[in-house]
């Protein structure tokens, strides 16, 4: 997609649908789908339930609902940057024009309507499980734009083991799109990106699944294609940990969070030919039920101290014990990972998306990250090949738009 010599103008069709969004989106979904389902969109409005086994959630609340909402089965990570002239400008107020467009899509799509001029509004559903999380990326927080930036905010330095890509690295702005349907959450990236045309362009797109239910049907952690229970650690949404580990919680950020994206390859074939006692040496834990090698069940902390024979049960290296927050001065993140396998002909490639949520990136990510950078015996078998940051806005509610306290704090 080429820039514009004109600059980011709206074309005819765009700009009705600028006007429709930002002008009746909201009203819209307090009398659209909503209403006929016998409920209101209200700020802070709790999931609600729909006639099949997928839940409409309310896009208003303090925080951006997907952060903290349960895994998704199918996500979409799209990252964009902003054409040379708005880019060149550091133009702030196109950049608030462009929120407001994807404010608009945002309230549609997650209650089920179609945004405006979309030509096959039958593919949004209201009960799809939905969520859009919309954050700017590190390009636009350098000090060159007039932008608040927040506490800690700042490239992941070089790692000694990564090999970073230019096409799964880098950004000026994301959108994380999740639900459990990969046809309603195509059919939204592929109009949130269209909408963006007139101030941005497609940079890369990445696509994962998982697998958030457990054989009983309730919410399990998922895993990894190493067949790992992953996120096992992660603070529960809900809880004073989780609120301190995630949100930012004063300036013009206050409700949004901090959010890193590393497209991580893994070597499965070589790892399939170790023994499941050496695999799980390596992780710290049980595979098949995601307990520590020290007892107890899933979610019980790690027991760094227990020995076995003079030795650490849960060897120096093991990934448990240096991701755990005792190796690390106490930091903490929130992660979510989607699967992805790649078989183009003359290419094969699978691994994991791996998205990590705090409020500090770099006292609480990049803290974790070098120590598993020196150490960590996962480092064998895993490679990150793409690396991107961001950070994740505020939530908003009826009559707000994304981004306007940071835009305009």
């Amino acid at each position: 997609m080429s820039a514009s010599t004109s600059g980011p103008g709206l074309g005819r069709r765009r700009f009705l649908g600028y006007l429709g969004s930002a002008a009746v989106g909201t009203a819209a979904g307090a009398t659209g789908t909503a209403a006929l389902r016998g409920h209101s969109a209200v700020p802070g409005a709790e999931p609600v339930p729909g006639p099949s086994s997928g839940r409409t959630v309310s896009p208003y609340a303090v925080h951006q609902p997907g952060v903290a909402a349960e895994s998704s089965a199918v996500t979409e990570i799209v990252a964009l940057d902003l054409l040379p002239g708005v880019r060149r400008e550091a133009d702030v107020a196109a950049l608030g024009r462009l929120l407001r467009v994807w404010t608009g899509d945002v309230e549609a799509l997650t209650t089920g309507r179609g945004t405006p001029g979309d030509t096959t509004p039958w593919l949004a559903s209201p009960v799809a499980d939905l969520t859009v999380t919309v954050g700017l990326g590190a390009p636009l927080l350098d000090g060159t734009w007039d932008l608040p930036v927040p506490r800690g905010f700042a490239p992941v330095p070089a790692m000694r083991h990564d090999r970073l890509e230019p096409d799964w690295s880098g950004g000026d702005l994301v959108l994380v799109v999740a639900g459990r349907d990969g046809t309603t959450v195509g059919h939204a990236v592929r109009r949130l990106v269209a909408d963006a045309g007139p101030f941005a362009e497609l940079r890369w797109r990445q696509q994962g699944s998982w697998n958030p239910v457990g054989p009983d049907g309730r919410p399990a952690t998922g895993r990894n294609l190493f067949g790992q229970v992953d996120g096992s650690a992660n603070p529960r949404p809900g809880t004073p940990l989780f609120d301190t580990t995630v949100w930012i919680d004063d300036g013009p950020w206050a409700g949004g969070t901090t959010m890193v994206l590393r497209r991580i390859r893994m070597d499965l074939p070589t790892w399939d030919e170790l023994t499941r006692q050496e695999q799980e040496r390596s992780v710290g834990r049980d595979l098949a039920t995601g307990a520590p090698l020290t007892g107890g069940a899933e979610l019980d902390d790690v027991d760094l101290a227990a020995r076995r024979d003079g030795r650490p049960v849960v060897a120096v290296q093991a990934h448990a014990r240096r991701s755990h927050p005792s190796s690390n001065g106490g930091a903490r993140i929130f992660r979510k990972g989607a699967n992805y396998e790649v078989t183009d002909p003359g290419r094969s490639e699978a691994g994991l998306l791996f998205s990590s949520f705090q409020a500090d990136l770099t006292r609480q990510f990049v803290r974790i990250q070098r120590t598993l950078d020196e150490a960590d015996e996962l480092n064998e078998w895993t490679t990150a090949v793409g690396s991107a940051e961001f950070a994740v806005l505020p939530g908003f509610t009826e009559g707000e738009w994304l981004g306007q306290r940071v835009l305009d704090g």
